[in-house]
């Protein structure tokens, strides 16, 4: 990207934005754990399969007339998002630097997730299409959302504020899903106290206060956000194909730059276990361990408490030995979780993974996000950077959510943790040269 071609926009440091950005992961997040990782899944498993005496004895669903595995299904249709968002991103990402107006797509994204989080509320199992498409329609509209919110770190923060940003966003976010996670948890578990009878009206309901919680506290970010600044001077190009024309400009300037290029193609490697580890555990402690709703619930609570500490120590950590080491280390962990994994037979064992999770969680996320913004150079046109940054990771997901999705059906989730492993491997070895190529770099520097 040549910088030279737009004014650098100006930082805005103060706390109260660095707050007000942060609240959106509060608001969003409650999606990320009730929605992707606790109470829809376990719903929906539970609506999908035909059981006798407490066994899963049809586990096959009709989606509009054609036959699948219901947890290939799901996994295919978040994939199907994900691809989505990673095609339009581009154009609505050139768009948005071009007119100034991230915010107004952050928000478009964000009614858009929440609305369809409301619209789960009338999923039930004689209603299988529409429940499949809101949840992929929440799943576009968060990762959507994430494409602007995440082009704002460099724009709010100066460089040496963006790991602890970066992690206090994914602490406001650990901590606002557990207060709504609680307040559904007492739905879920004790429907009585409440007068419900209806045993899918719990669940059914959890869904439409995630999407109220989402849209309600975003007005916070959305109140507070710099509203952005339309490009000094305008490209020789619309700003519809500009998008995939940025997309080139900005890997010609990344192939310039072999540390922040190495560091993609980790994160790339890497991303497609972490995000399918995310979205695939609930299924796996539901299907292969016959975790309940109530176990299910309480393990990922305690995956988001240990991963508020999780985003803070890794960005202590970072400051301490470096972003590219601290990764490092952590997709180590990864790899190691993966392994236990596969070996996992009883709930107390996934408990303790789950604990082990939690800790790396927040700040895989995290540290990739803020190594990005410190590695990409000072420029304008963060949403085309980040867009390129998002772009990769989506791709990532859709295909270890593909892959995942594949091998659970010709086999079962536990095979599909071996695809896990080596996609953790290779994103290590990457950004093990990508370390090397930063330490060369420094080299030559003091010299």
């Amino acid at each position: 990207m040549d910088t030279t071609a737009h004014d650098i926009p100006a930082i805005k440091t103060s706390a109260s934005v660095h707050r007000a950005w942060s609240m959106y992961d509060w608001a969003n997040s409650a999606y990320n754990l009730v929605i992707t990782s606790t109470i829809f899944p376990a719903y929906y498993n539970a609506v999908t399969s035909v059981t006798k005496d407490g066994q899963i004895i049809n586990d096959k669903v009709s989606f509009f007339g054609m036959q699948f595995k219901n947890s290939a299904l799901f996994d295919y249709s978040i994939a199907s998002a994900y691809l989505i968002i990673a095609a339009i991103s581009p154009i609505l990402s050139s768009i948005a630097d071009y007119k100034g107006n991230k915010k107004r797509f952050m928000q478009l994204f964000c009614y858009l997730g929440s609305i369809a989080c409301c619209g789960l509320y009338f999923f039930k199992g004689n209603t299988l299409e529409l429940g499949i498409i809101c949840s992929a329609l929440a799943a576009l509209g968060y990762c959507g959302s994430l494409v602007f919110y995440n082009a704002y770190l460099p724009e709010i923060a100066v460089e040496e504020d963006r790991d602890r940003v970066s992690a206090q966003g994914f602490a406001y976010g650990y901590v606002g899903s557990v207060i709504l996670q609680i307040i559904c948890f007492v739905f879920v578990l004790k429907p009585q106290w409440f007068g419900i009878t209806d045993s899918s009206f719990a669940p059914r309901l959890s869904f439409l206060l995630v999407g109220l919680w989402w849209a309600g506290f975003a007005q916070i970010t959305f109140f507070k956000l710099p509203k952005g600044r339309p490009l000094p001077e305008k490209p020789g190009y619309n700003m519809f194909s500009g998008g995939f024309h940025e997309l080139r400009k900005v890997w010609a300037h990344i192939k310039d730059l072999p540390v922040l290029k190495t560091y993609l193609g980790a994160f790339f490697f890497y991303s497609m276990g972490v995000q399918t580890v995310m979205l695939a555990a609930a299924l796996f402690g539901s299907k292969e361990l016959k975790l309940d709703t109530s176990q299910l619930i309480a393990v990922i609570l305690v995956i988001q408490l240990v991963a508020i500490a999780g985003a803070y120590i890794m960005a202590k950590l970072s400051d301490l030995y470096g972003n590219l080491q601290v990764l490092l280390l952590v997709v180590f962990i990864w790899i190691g979780i993966c392994i236990a994994a596969y070996y996992t037979q009883t709930a107390m064992q996934f408990y303790i993974l789950a604990s082990v999770v939690g800790l790396v969680m927040g700040g895989i996320q995290s540290l990739s996000r803020s190594t990005y913004s410190k590695l990409m150079p000072p420029t304008h046109d963060t949403a085309s950077f980040f867009s390129f940054y998002d772009v990769t990771e989506k791709i990532a997901i859709v295909i270890g959510m593909v892959s995942f999705g594949y091998i659970d059906s010709i086999m079962n989730m536990r095979s599909a943790i071996i695809a896990l492993i080596s996609f953790f491997i290779t994103g290590a070895l990457i950004l093990y040269l990508a370390l090397q190529r930063q330490r060369k770099q420094l080299k030559i520097a003091d010299k």
